[in-house]
Formats: C-alpha cells, sequence, structure tokens
C-alpha cells in the first residue's frame, strides 16, 4: 500500500463528526515513531499509546508496573512519527485515581511533554470528576469501560464483562456518567455485541471496540498482536493480519546462516579498497 498524501491532524472534535456521519473510526496501538509513522501513513484515525507497552516490549505480566515517564517516553516518540492521526496516551495505574487535582497535573505533563492530543484512562462514574476537572483544564479524555486491564485484581482476571443485566446497566450508567463529565470517546474492552450497540445508542460520544462486536463506531487493536509480533497472545477479537514473528525468524536466521559462511558481507556490500 502506498503511504497517503500528508493530511490535516485529527482532532477528538472530528471524532464526534465521524460518528454523526456514520465513518468508522481506526484506532490501533504503536510505542515508538517506526511504527507510529507507518500506520499513520496507512491513514489509521487514532493512535493508542497504550499502557500495554509494559507487556507487549517490556515483558511484564500486566501494565501496573508501567510509569507516567514511560509513557512520556513512548509518547513523545510516537507523536514525532505522525502527522495525521489523534495521539492517545494511556494514563498509567495510579496516576489518575489518587484524585482529580493529581489526575490533572499528570494529564497535564503528559500532553505538554509528548505534544499529544488526548489522554485515557478507564473506569467509570467514579472517575467523572477527575474526567470533568481534566477537561475543564483543556485537556481531552477518551474513557475505558469493560474489561480494564489496571483492574484485573478486581475483576478475578479476563473475563468478558457486563452479562447479566444488572452489570450491563451499570457500564451502560458509567458511559453516560464520563460522556457527561466531558469524556470525548470511551473504549469498550471484552464486552457483549448486544451492550456494546446498547452503550453506542446511550452516548453521543463515539465508542471504540476491542472485543466488543461490529456495533461500536471504531474499532482498535493492539498492532503487534494484528500483525502476529505476539505470538504468545490469542484471543477471538483479534484478527491476524501479518504473520511477521516468523518472518522476523527467518530474516535472522538466513543472517545467521550468512555469517556463520563467510556469505555476507559479500562484494555487493562491502567497500574494497
Amino acid at each position: 500500500m502506498a503511504p497517503s498524501p500528508k493530511r490535516a491532524r485529527i482532532t477528538a472534535v472530528e471524532l464526534a463528526a465521524m460518528k454523526r456521519d456514520r465513518r468508522k473510526i481506526v484506532m490501533i496501538t504503536a510505542y515508538d515513531s517506526l511504527f507510529a509513522s507507518l500506520v499513520d501513513q496507512a491513514g489509521v484515525d487514532v493512535i493508542l499509546v497504550g499502557d500495554s507497552v509494559g507487556p507487549v516490549l517490556a515483558g511484564e505480566t500486566s501494565p501496573l508496573p508501567v510509569t507516567v515517564n514511560q509513557m512520556i517516553y513512548h509518547g513523545r516518540s510516537v507523536q514525532r512519527g505522525t502527522t495525521h492521526a489523534l495521539v492517545v496516551i494511556d494514563m498509567p495505574f495510579m496516576s489518575y485515581q489518587v484524585s482529580p487535582r493529581e489526575a490533572t497535573r499528570n494529564a497535564g505533563q503528559i500532553l505538554k511533554r509528548t505534544g499529544a492530543g488526548a489522554v485515557k484512562l478507564e473506569g467509570g462514574r467514579y472517575f467523572a470528576p477527575a474526567v470533568r476537572a481534566m477537561v475543564a483544564a483543556g485537556i481531552p479524555v477518551m474513557g475505558h469501560l469493560g474489561l480494564t486491564p489496571q483492574s484485573l485484581n478486581v475483576l478475578g482476571g479476563i473475563r468478558l464483562q457486563g452479562r447479566e443485566e444488572q452489570a450491563a446497566e451499570r457500564l451502560i450508567a458509567d458511559a453516560q456518567a464520563l460522556e457527561e463529565a466531558g469524556a470525548f470517546a470511551v473504549v469498550l474492552e471484552f464486552i457483549t455485541s448486544g451492550l456494546a450497540q446498547r452503550v453506542t445508542d446511550a452516548v453521543t460520544m463515539p465508542t471504540i471496540g476491542i472485543g466488543a462486536g461490529p456495533h461500536c463506531d471504531g474499532q482498535v487493536l493492539v498492532l503487534h498482536d494484528m500483525l502476529g509480533l505476539n505470538e504468545q497472545f490469542h484471543a477471538k477479537f483479534v484478527k491476524r493480519y501479518a504473520e511477521l514473528g516468523a518472518a522476523v525468524r527467518q530474516a535472522v536466521g538466513s543472517f545467521a546462516e550468512d555469517v556463520r559462511a563467510v556469505a555476507f558481507p559479500d562484494a555487493a556490500h562491502t567497500h574494497m579498497g
């Protein structure tokens, strides 16, 4: 695919227009400038710098150890590699849970030091005051409901959320509370497609699904999952669009064979003299 021509940077306001116009939103994760540049050229609308960087790149067992400074480092790298997509940066565990004031201070530092366009936090109505404070300070906020990875110790592991009607109604109320507080969009993770449609119909802000079926206003996947680089992770909702893990092993294996056979570097890759 040829790179798309340079376009103006997408904003949170434009995502709302995309929902109104029934244009699907494409979001994907990235953690570095090179991959961010590639997915930006491919034409995605939103790049999420997720705290999944801990498990995906650093070998952590969960996102909990990720720090604000790590998110700033990766966020700056992604922002520098993009010209079109809206860059959204996850607020890591305990960067917003203590108080609205601390949440605003941390979110402000993230945006000031990265140049990104928005932050994302997990949780529902309990965090509405933090969302309201951040939005009042001029910080665009994306929400995240359903399976919230920072809360897996409370949720009891990776489980489909909102299956019972009472839980479904709470999730819908949480989405409405986030919207009322000023959130511009919400990620819905690992919930039934029926519940995702109910949430999407209940709010005017866009919903972006991951493991939530086709009725959301957009979809997001972790880049390393959909490229087949993270071969240890398997989930029903992940479609692999490439098998780059196997390609990397083959390429490096061929390099190793050439070096050991003294076939590389050959004359074509050597400055003679």
